[in-house]
């Protein structure tokens, strides 16, 4: 797709692309900022911001409101609402050049998105410096972080129903542009709101990208091209924030990591050049010229409405005869699914962003050496890859339902071994194989439940129920740091099994409520009528 194509489906690019420039011109003008403190490395707290500061402010507002407005898609028109039934979505294309090109730009744009929040682990050590801030009020910055992407992971998936997944993104993009001021900002509350906003766009981006390549790739592929993409995306990102901190943060300060925000914001927004909007999306929104263009771009066959309706009840008979019927839910069946996956990814919320975190301290308390703890964030770095692949390997060639299902019962083992260790003397008990469970468990289920989800709603609610899901898992971290920030930081055990409990609940519903999604049409699970035209 050229550039002048990028935006040619919305009415009001020109918009787009002004608010983009306004975005980036108020960002710069904090940079003079910036580069003032360089003589004594970069502090600027508590120092006055300027007038260019406070212009730059006000034009990054008002150019994400301008490019908001310039992705709101035009209407259908009549004739391709009326021929919408003439498509046929690209279920059993072949992977072909155009999606390995877009698994390749949406790892790396989760690479940048996962890289945001990830950041706050290394610029948390210098902003207590620098403002002089205890632990306790050190912490708002991960919790604001967190309200974010919870915020953000709703809205963005009703966003993503509504302008469509490829225009969600673009939107998330140019929210980290703006959030890039955070590294000129001298005040600690001013780096907290920001904190706010990059996680709210950080959490939209996620479900979105899920969602659009769920509704792209071919279904006997879908289910590891989910898991693979997810989890390079989430470990990559974790290891360019690391990278970058390391290579950065000694010549420029902690905030460069925020300042990085600018370039790879804009790096998002020309990466969408390559991404095309979901056909599954066009076809419902009635935009059929759109739809054809970008199924054969794909590799995917564009029948007439009586060619399409042979294909379509020839493959409801293969299915049926493989015992993969209509997989279309009713309002129960939906809530029920909705409660299973919420539940496991609020208790992959507490274990990864409470008691994974808090573990170490409570390892130093019980008499296990400095060194043994540090273990822990080293083996999640070791077991995070490998475990990854098997979560690809298991989900797409085994089965997704069994393979969640497997994560979450590794996590419970790996939690009841926690509860066993702080039980037992710490001579005689070593923490490594419950600490190497509870990773390995919760990495698999982090790379597969966002998928999971992707696949098991209909169209109408794709966007919206993985959003719900993935600010789930955030909405688990946010007690967990609610707790920290009142001081009620449980003892292991205790966490454990506060822990435990959703973990078992979350085990129960999806093996009761869930369903296979491996090599299923994700057109069975829309009502017939809705599966025609998708």
């Amino acid at each position: 797709m050229p550039p002048s194509r990028l935006l040619a489906d919305r009415p009001h690019r020109a918009a787009f692309v002004g608010g983009c420039v306004a975005v980036t011109a108020g960002v710069l003008l904090h940079l003079p900022m910036y580069w003032m403190g360089r003589d004594n490395g970069f502090r600027l707290a508590d120092m006055a911001m300027d007038a260019a500061m406070l212009w730059g402010m006000a034009l990054i507002v008002a150019g994400l409101v301008v490019a908001a407005y310039g992705l709101l898609p035009r209407a259908p028109s009549a004739r391709d609402a009326a021929a919408a039934v003439a498509v046929l979505a690209p279920e059993d294309a072949r992977l072909g050049p155009a999606h390995w090109r877009l698994i390749g730009v949406l790892t790396l744009a989760l690479v940048i998105d996962v890289m945001k929040p990830a950041s706050l682990g290394f610029v948390v050590p210098g902003m207590r410096a620098e403002y002089g801030l205890s632990a306790r009020s050190v912490a708002w910055l991960p919790f604001a972080a967190l309200c974010g992407t919870v915020a953000g992971s709703v809205l963005w998936g009703w966003l993503a129903d509504l302008y469509g997944r490829r225009a969600s993104i673009l939107l998330s993009a140019v929210m980290f542009v703006g959030t890039a001021i955070c590294g000129a900002m001298p005040s600690l509350w001013w780096n907290v709101g920001m904190c706010f906003l990059m996680g709210a766009a950080a959490g939209g981006m996620l479900p979105v990208t899920y969602a659009l390549l769920a509704e792209t790739m071919p279904s006997r592929h879908r289910s590891w091209v989910l898991v693979l993409v997810g989890g390079l995306g989430a470990v990559g990102g974790y290891l360019a924030a690391s990278g970058l901190a390391a290579w950065l943060i000694p010549h420029f300060s902690w905030r460069i990591l925020w300042l990085l925000n600018l370039p790879t914001g804009l790096l998002l927004v020309l990466l969408n050049v390559h991404i095309p909007e979901s056909p599954k999306y066009l076809v419902a929104r009635g935009r059929l010229a759109e739809a054809v263009a970008t199924l054969r771009r794909f590799g995917c066959e564009v029948l007439d409405a009586t060619a399409q309706a042979r294909q379509e009840a020839a493959a409801a008979v293969r299915r049926r005869a493989a015992g993969a019927g209509p997989a279309h839910s009713t309002g129960r069946g939906l809530v029920a699914r909705t409660w299973a996956l919420s539940i496991a990814a609020g208790a992959w919320g507490l274990i990864n962003f409470g008691l994974l975190l808090w573990m170490p301290e409570h390892l130093i308390e019980r008499g296990y050496s400095m060194a043994l703890s540090g273990l822990l964030l080293a083996a999640s770095a070791l077991i995070a890859i490998p475990t990854v692949f098997a979560a690809a390997l298991a989900y797409g060639r085994w089965s997704s339902k069994g393979a969640l299902l497997v994560a979450i019962g590794v996590t419970a083992l790996g939690l009841l071994g926690v509860v066993r260790l702080e039980l037992a003397d710490p001579t005689q008990a070593s923490p490594v194989w419950p600490i190497a469970l509870l990773i390995i468990g919760t990495n698999g289920i982090i790379a597969m439940l966002l998928p999971y989800a992707a696949e098991s709603y209909p169209l109408r609610l794709r966007g919206r129920a993985t959003g719900w899901v993935a600010a789930c898992t955030k909405g688990g971290g946010l007690v967990a740091q609610l707790l920290s920030l009142l001081g009620w930081v449980p003892a292991m055990r205790v966490a454990a099994l506060l822990a435990l409990a959703p973990v078992l609940v979350a085990l129960a519903l999806v093996w009761r409520y869930g369903r296979e999604t491996r090599g299923r049409d994700l057109r069975d699970l829309d009502p017939p009528a809705l599966a025609a035209t998708d």
